[in-house]
């Protein structure tokens, strides 16, 4: 174990720690969201470095399986806990945020950050055009149920079931690609010595005990988080919506894609590309329709597909924007700064709810 990952440990262990300290003493709402929002990001990240050490002994494919069943798990928590607690608006603000946070925010700055350092970057256009164009039919396949109901069409008296239908069928699509990338086609395969050879380092015992410390300490953090949130928000006059488009989306994912501007700066394109994008599409063909289906039975608050007008705007805009990025194999780091921009007119368009 390398001497950043030890340090990551050692702080998410501390702030993981000052968090349960701060819930159970009933301190400062703000406080003790803001401690519980780092201690989750931090064991996202150690979630994404142990699903890595994993994945490395059973090749790139079955990496590709892990990062979708167990990447998300501290998201996934937090959006039961909330879903229990009444908080659909939040939940599906932050699930639409991190989807907008990936594709703009994150995409934007590791295009930013790569071509001021190393100009124009090229990367083989054939794997993320085909990310971008799944994501382009999830995204569709999101906002239909929206249409279905804004419409009045006679679909409106039936929207859960077209939920459900809509869920189990992006679903279906998720095992799909996932059985598509363990297939390895050449012809969208990341090439090998573009990601560079990543080789187990931590012993299997250490991987799985980590792995299990930190899915129970998410767990606990996600709880804990959630019952900070509300009234931090009272506090701080926050909107449903922007906390979970803003903070909750950023809290629980996007520090983890970190590691996708640090390959464009240096110069890894293709890898980054990849990762970053593929992490949108995860939580729009897996994660949203997961959590729409469990929320018919976790006796809270029932998820839905049902979006704001201004969310569908958002979500089509980040799906076409960033297929076009992509479409000609490379960028420039003015892309990456109009990806950006793009995201803060979004999140400032939320700010009053």
């Amino acid at each position: 174990m390398q001497k950043k990952e030890k340090l990551v440990i050692v702080l998410c262990a501390i702030a993981t720690v000052a968090a349960g300290i701060l819930h159970y003493a009933e301190a400062n709402a703000v406080v003790a969201f803001g401690v519980t929002a780092v201690a989750l990001a931090l064991l996202a990240m150690i979630v994404g470095d142990a699903t890595e050490q994993l994945g490395s002994r059973l090749g790139p494919g079955a990496t590709g399986i892990l990062q979708s069943g167990l990447g998300n798990l501290p998201e996934l928590f937090v959006a039961i806990f909330a879903l229990r607690a009444g908080l659909a608006h939040v939940v599906q603000a932050a699930l639409v945020g991190s989807i907008l946070g990936n594709s703009l925010l994150v995409f934007g700055l590791a295009l930013f950050f790569g071509g001021l350092k190393n100009g124009t970057q090229r990367f083989k256009s054939e794997p993320p055009r085909m990310i971008a164009t799944l994501m382009l039919l999830a995204v569709s396949a999101l906002i239909v149920p929206t249409l279905a109901k804004e419409l009045h069409t006679p679909a409106e008296p039936h929207i859960n079931k077209l939920d459900i239908v809509v869920a189990i069928i992006l679903l279906v699509v998720l095992a799909a690609s996932i059985y598509f990338s363990v297939k390895g086609d050449p012809a969208v395969a990341t090439q090998k010595e573009e990601m560079g050879e990543h080789h187990a380092q931590w012993p299997m015992s250490l991987t799985l005990g980590v792995l299990a410390a930190a899915g129970a300490g998410a767990a606990f953090v996600s709880d804990w988080f959630v019952e900070a949130l509300q009234p931090a928000m009272k506090t701080l006059g926050i909107t449903e919506t922007f906390a979970g488009l803003v903070v909750v989306a950023i809290a629980g994912n996007a520090i983890e894609n970190l590691i996708g501007i640090q390959l464009a700066w240096r110069n890894q394109a293709d890898y980054a590309v990849s990762v970053i994008l593929n992490s949108s599409l995860q939580i729009a063909l897996g994660l949203f329709p997961m959590l729409v289906l469990l929320s018919f039975v976790l006796g809270g608050s029932i998820l839905t597909f049902v979006l704001s007008p201004l969310l569908v705007v958002a979500l089509a805009l980040a799906a076409l924007v960033s297929a076009f990025v992509v479409f000609d194999g490379e960028s420039i780091w003015l892309e990456g700064l109009s990806l950006i921009g793009l995201y803060a007119i979004i999140a400032a368009a939320f700010w009053w709810g």
